[in-house]
């Protein structure tokens, strides 16, 4: 029986270690646009209903300065289960409609890999960003 019960508690100290934190995503991060091949900064932080925002805090294009502050994600949700971030809302400045997110971190929270879709995920784009220290000082 003590030998049960020590298995137990070392694996959920084991899972506990290797849990994600939530919180993990905030910070800033950089990518460059897909379609434009721009460069731009992105703010990920806790909204006050307890979900994840992003928004735009650096642009490449002085032309787009009008962007900055610009909330373009909005209602992502951490599932544990699935490691991820799910149920977003993406607004991509230019294009109409409203796609569907999820984030996942990868490379020790360094990266994170976006993924925008219509309808069923397949029909989509996955786009790296690279977490950045502090934001780029904006020309």
């Amino acid at each position: 029986m003590k030998k049960i019960l020590f298995i137990s508690l070392f694996i959920m100290a084991i899972g506990s270690v290797f849990a994600q934190n939530p919180d993990a995503i905030c910070g800033i991060y950089h990518s460059k646009d897909p379609f434009s091949k721009e460069g731009s900064q992105c703010q990920i932080y806790k909204a006050a209903d307890g979900t994840y925002e992003a928004k735009v805090v650096w642009v490449e294009n002085p032309k787009k300065k009008n962007q900055l502050g610009l909330v373009f994600m909005t209602g992502l949700k951490y599932n544990a289960k699935e490691n991820e971030y799910q149920g977003g809302k993406l607004k991509y400045p230019g294009k109409s409609g409203t796609y569907k997110t999820y984030i996942r971190l990868t490379n020790e929270n360094k990266t994170m890999k976006m993924r925008g879709y219509l309808g069923v995920s397949l029909f989509g784009m996955t786009v790296d960003w690279t977490r950045e220290s502090s934001i780029r000082e904006q020309k």
